[in-house]
């Protein structure tokens, strides 16, 4: 995976990568590896990232940090936080457009339910099954 953007989680106070969680943002995918003694890895593809927000509080724009969302159609992560994460402004426009090309080159497209209970993620192979 070619990483575009790696970062640590840090912490609130003074912005020091205290803890062990990383994040690796490339052009297909987010991944998310955490933990010191049991890893844990938790992968989320590009094309299924709906929508991206940004929020600073006080005192993650005091230390230049920001916490950046991720609202996926991914079913383990539909609300996917980067927290407390350097370079948030730019990780969040780099989301934007790479979920943008992601969707563009796998043809994938956001429907949403009649009824307006669940957004699917469809690309050219779920359109030839039904």
């Amino acid at each position: 995976m070619e990483v575009v953007f790696k970062e640590k989680k840090r912490t609130k106070l003074f912005g020091l990568p205290l803890h062990f969680v990383t994040y690796r943002i490339g052009p297909d995918k987010i991944n998310i590896q955490s933990g010191f003694l049991t890893l844990v890895e938790d992968d989320a593809y590009m094309y299924k990232v709906q929508d991206v927000r940004l929020t600073r509080s006080f005192m993650e724009r005091v230390f230049r940090l920001g916490t950046v969302t991720c609202y996926t159609g991914d079913k383990t992560h539909p609300e996917l936080k980067l927290v407390h994460i350097r370079k948030s402004s730019s990780i969040k426009d780099y989301l934007m457009e790479a979920s943008e090309e992601a969707r563009r080159k796998r043809r994938a497209m956001h429907i949403l339910d009649i009824d307006g209970q669940e957004i699917k993620d469809m690309d050219d192979d779920d359109m030839e099954d039904e």
